[in-house]
Formats: structure tokens, C-alpha cells, sequence
């Protein structure tokens, strides 16, 4: 019998005061039909309410893909734990569940990726819930806010501190799923399924898992159905004993405003030479700077905003093989993509489920890491995960705290100041006029990288911006590596009210940044 159903009769199988896990990452495999029609029967029915809901990644972005801002009423929604939230320019409305979240009108937390991945693994293994030492020391401690992003989630704390074998870690007991909403490309008529034109599987096999192994409700919402039978097994990323119900969307997006890409899903191999080379600028010789810190055969991790660049350096050098990319979605190798297709590859050698890369990621088996940051402290702590004026800038800490728990290296690229006249030339960098305001702070509104917890376990964090190259010591970040044109004590030391100061031994940065054409960088 088939177990396909229309999206309403699936979704009024959803009982009140549920918990939905969702599979998604933005646009990016977003079951966003279901989610629509959860918000469509509560606002007919006034059903069902009370929901919690489970992100390992966001679902929706703010271009088109609503996502979670289906859902996002009071009565509807309860409770949401995300990895991240839809985030975009402040030029666009609020999300809505942003609204809620400011509003208090939402227990909101924000627990990072990798963790909510391995709460469904404890929850359908039955195990005592997440025992990690991932987040010590950042907003994910109870020492600090416990993940909890407004007074209702603090209220109503979901991460305790304990100790086990002489070690302090963090436990997160288990939330067992009732209801999984995931989506793939194909199913048939046994609810099996394939993900070929998808960019990533995610977790929907875990998440699947964790619901099945606690008596819930699998929905998989596909773009096509197809005979029983006709699916060759080892295409096959979720069987069909572990789904309930299938929902047929012809129309879903492949991810961001992209309807499909077959090089997104790895069905065609791009050349080389069609992908975009970045403009020159200073956020590119930022990008640059910290490229130099590769070497060949490296597995390196990437991040969103000045980092992203970072390959497309070394294809602009020739050198675009040299190095293994490895991103949280779990693409591995090939061409990380940028802007709205930002968590993609192209010409990837593998996609791995986003758990594993998120295990891979918290044992710190890449080289390096390449991380954006939004402000820096004394102390070394990073924030990208909040931003009070305008939360809805951030996405919150996504797979950041689980790539930087214990990470050997990790380069965080970023502006000295924000809204600086910054002048380039072959020559140098000139401060032409001051910025609104440094990024160089005494303390970050937000941790979500604890400078005090690297420096315990010898982690070695550089800190490069369009002023100067940082590197964490004892005493915080210390400037080791002045950008071409720069002045010290005006540009560097000033410009951040004293809280960087300059090392005895500092050296100058390599001209060859500056340059229009191609810098010379070889693996």
C-alpha cells in the first residue's frame, strides 16, 4: 500500500504539545510544504499547539523559504532548540520567530549543530542523554547563559554542568522526538528514499531514527514518488521501515533560490574555470592572508562571511585541489559556494551525512579552520552567535562551537572596525577615516569562542584582519603581522582603545596581498 497522502492529511497527524525534529539547513532541504500546512491547520483548527521543535541546522532562510516562520504563533509554537535561525540583512523585516524570541514569547535556545545531532542519537539509543565538553566555557555553559536565548528558556534550563572521571563536561538530557519531518528527492511506494538531486543528506536518518525508536511519526515530504522496487539499495539514505507517511512537492527549491543545480548535487562536474574569482578589495586580501596559513594535503573547515572566500584564492593562485574542504552540511572537497548557495559544494568528492562530519568536526581531525568573527575581546573570546540591536544579523552559533571546541588551529578573519575609510593600494592599506566603531572590545556581548578555554588546551588561534595579523597569548590577542601602509599605534593600538597592543618581534605582511593579479601563494 502506498504511504503517500496529501500534506493535510498528514500534518493533522500531528498531535498537541508534540516534539517535531525538522531536517533543513536554511533553504537547503527544507521540508517547507509541512511546515506551511502545520501553520495553515493551526490557524483553521487552532491545532496542533504547544509544539516543541528540534533544528540540528535552521530551517528557512529570509528569501522566499519561510521555513520555521510557518510555525512561528503563539499557542502553535512552545519551545524551539536550533542550531541556527534565519538571518539576512537588516534592509528586510524580522523574521517572526525572531519577533517571539525578542519578544519572550518563545522558549528559544540555541544549542549548537553537532550537539542536537548526537541528542537524537542518545535519545534513539536510549543512553542518558549528550555527555560533551564541547561549549565549555561559551554561551552553551550554564556558567554562563546554558544556551538560553531569552528569560522563558532560562526559566527552563535543558544543559546541566557534571563531573565524570575527573573531567568536567556538559549533559544534555535526552528530548525524545515524537514527530520527524525530513525531505529527500525521490520516494517509492514503500517510503524508501533517495537524495540525488538534494546538496546534502543532513541527519534525516538519525533524526528518523530517534523518532521511530520512540514510537513517533515519520514524514518525509519528496519532490517525486516512484514504483516499489525501483530504487537501487545503495541509493537509498532512509528506508522505508523507518517512514510513515509521504507528502509529494513538485516545486521544492533545491536550496536558496535555486530550483536545481545538478552540480549542487553532484551530478555534473563543473570546469574550473566557471567559478567566480573575488573581486579585488581589502576583504580579499583578508581572505588571502589567512589562505597563507594552508599548506598542501590539508583538510581544512570553512565558515560564512570573509572566510568563504578563501578557496576561491587558491583557485585564483591555481592551486584549487591543493586542499580538502570540508564544510558542516557535509560536502567534502570541491568547490564550497558562496552567498545564497552558501553550505553547497560543487564537484565535491563526497557527501557525508552532516552527524558524521559533526563527529569528525568535535574530535578536531581537520588541519584548520577558517571562521569569521563579529568582535573579539581581551580575552580572545569571539561572538558571532548574537548581535542585541539586531539579533536577525546572526543566525546564531550553527556548527561554530563544535568546529572550535578542539580545533588545532583556528584563523578567524574579520573587520579591525566597522565602517572604516579604508584605502588600497599596491602599496599599502590606509586608514583614510576612522571607523563608527572597533571590534576590538573589552568584553563580547556574546561567547561563543572562549579564549581562556583554547589557551587551556593549546589550541593556536590567529585573529587577521585588514590591520594586522593577531595571535592568542597568555595576555589575549597580540598583534604579530602588520598589514602594508598600517601605523601601529594610530591604526592598531589607538583605533582599538589600547585593548590590542603590538609584539616586540612583530613583522610586516607580504606585499604581495595587494597585488590585482594573482599573489604567488603555492601550496
Amino acid at each position: 500500500m502506498s504511504k503517500t497522502k496529501t500534506a493535510e492529511e498528514a500534518v493533522r497527524r500531528i498531535p498537541d504539545r508534540a516534539v517535531v525534529t525538522v531536517s533543513s539547513s536554511s533553504a537547503l532541504g527544507c521540508p517547507d510544504l509541512l511546515l506551511r500546512r502545520i501553520g495553515e491547520r493551526f490557524e483553521a483548527e487552532g491545532h496542533p499547539r504547544g509544539l516543541t521543535t528540534l533544528h540540528p541546522i535552521g530551517a528557512g532562510d529570509m528569501y522566499g523559504v519561510k521555513g520555521i516562520d510557518h510555525i512561528a504563533r503563539d499557542g502553535l509554537l512552545e519551545r524551539v532548540i536550533a542550531g541556527s535561525f534565519p538571518s539576512g540583512p537588516s534592509s528586510l523585516p524580522m523574521p517572526e520567530i525572531w519577533k517571539m524570541i525578542v519578544e519572550d514569547r518563545v522558549a528559544a535556545y540555541n544549542v549548537p549543530s553537532g550537539i542536537v545531532f548526537d541528542m537524537h542519537r542518545d535519545a534513539a539509543a536510549g543512553r542518558p542523554g549528550v555527555l560533551t565538553q564541547v561549549g565549555l566555557d561559551t554561551f552553551v555553559d550554564p556558567v554562563r547563559e546554558g544556551c538560553a536565548m531569552n528569560a522563558r528558556a532560562a526559566a527552563a534550563p535543558i544543559v546541566h554542568r557534571a563531573e565524570f572521571g575527573g573531567h568536567t563536561w556538559l549533559h544534555f538530557p535526552n528530548i525524545a522526538p515524537d514527530v520527524c519531518l525530513l525531505r529527500a528527492t525521490t520516494a517509492d511506494e514503500r517510503g524508501n528514499l533517495t537524495y540525488e538531486y538534494e546538496g546534502a543528506y543532513l541527519g534525516g536518518l538519525e533524526q528518523a531514527i530517534a523518532t521511530r525508536n520512540n514510537g513517533g511519526l515519520v514524514i518525509a515530504q519528496v519532490q517525486q514518488v516512484t514504483a516499489a522496487g525501483s530504487l537501487r539499495p545503495h541509493d537509498v539514505r532512509v528506508p522505508g521501515h523507518l517512514v510513515d507517511v509521504v507528502v509529494i512537492d513538485p516545486d521544492q527549491k533545491q536550496t536558496c533560490e535555486t530550483i536545481y543545480d545538478p552540480a549542487i548535487s553532484g551530478q555534473v562536474m563543473r570546469p574550473w574555470s566557471s567559478f567566480t574569482i573575488p573581486e579585488h578589495g581589502v576583504e580579499k586580501v583578508i581572505a588571502r592572508r589567512a589562505a597563507m596559513e594552508l599548506q598542501a594535503g590539508m583538510t581544512a573547515n570553512l565558515g560564512f562571511g570573509i572566510s568563504a572566500m578563501v578557496p576561491r584564492v587558491l583557485l585564483e593562485e591555481g592551486h584549487e585541489r591543493a586542499v580538502t574542504w570540508a564544510i558542516e552540511q557535509g560536502a567534502v572537497g570541491g568547490m564550497p559556494l558562496t552567498g545564497f548557495a552558501f553550505g553547497c559544494a560543487s564537484n565535491a568528492d563526497a557527501f557525508v551525512p552532516a552527524p558524521n562530519q559533526f563527529t569528525f568536526f568535535q574530535g578536531g581531525g581537520f588541519d584548520v579552520a577558517f571562521l569569521s568573527f563579529m568582535e573579539v575581546d581581551v580575552e580572545g573570546n569571539v561572538n558571532v552567535s548574537k548581535l542585541g540591536k539586531k539579533p536577525y544579523l546572526t543566525a546564531g552559533c550553527g556548527g561554530f562551537v563544535d568546529i572550535t571546541s578542539h580545533g588545532r588551529k583556528i584563523v578567524f578573519s574579520g573587520w579591525f572596525e566597522a565602517g572604516a575609510g579604508i584605502e588600497l593600494s599596491d602599496q599599502g592599506i590606509h586608514v583614510r577615516q576612522p571607523g563608527k566603531f572597533t571590534k576590538m572590545v573589552e568584553k563580547v556581548e556574546h561567547v561563543t569562542f572562549s579564549g581562556r578555554r583554547a589557551r587551556e588546551l593549546g589550541q593556536e588561534i590567529l585573529y587577521v584582519t585588514e590591520r594586522c595579523v593577531m595571535r592568542l597569548t597568555e595576555s589575549g590577542p597580540v598583534a604579530v603581522e602588520i598589514m602594508p601602509g598600517i601605523d601601529p599605534q594610530a591604526d592598531i593600538v589607538g583605533a582599538s582603545e589600547g585593548r590590542i597592543q603590538i609584539a616586540e618581534n612583530a613583522t610586516t605582511a607580504p606585499l604581495a596581498l595587494l597585488s590585482t593579479g594573482p599573489m604567488g601563494w603555492a601550496p
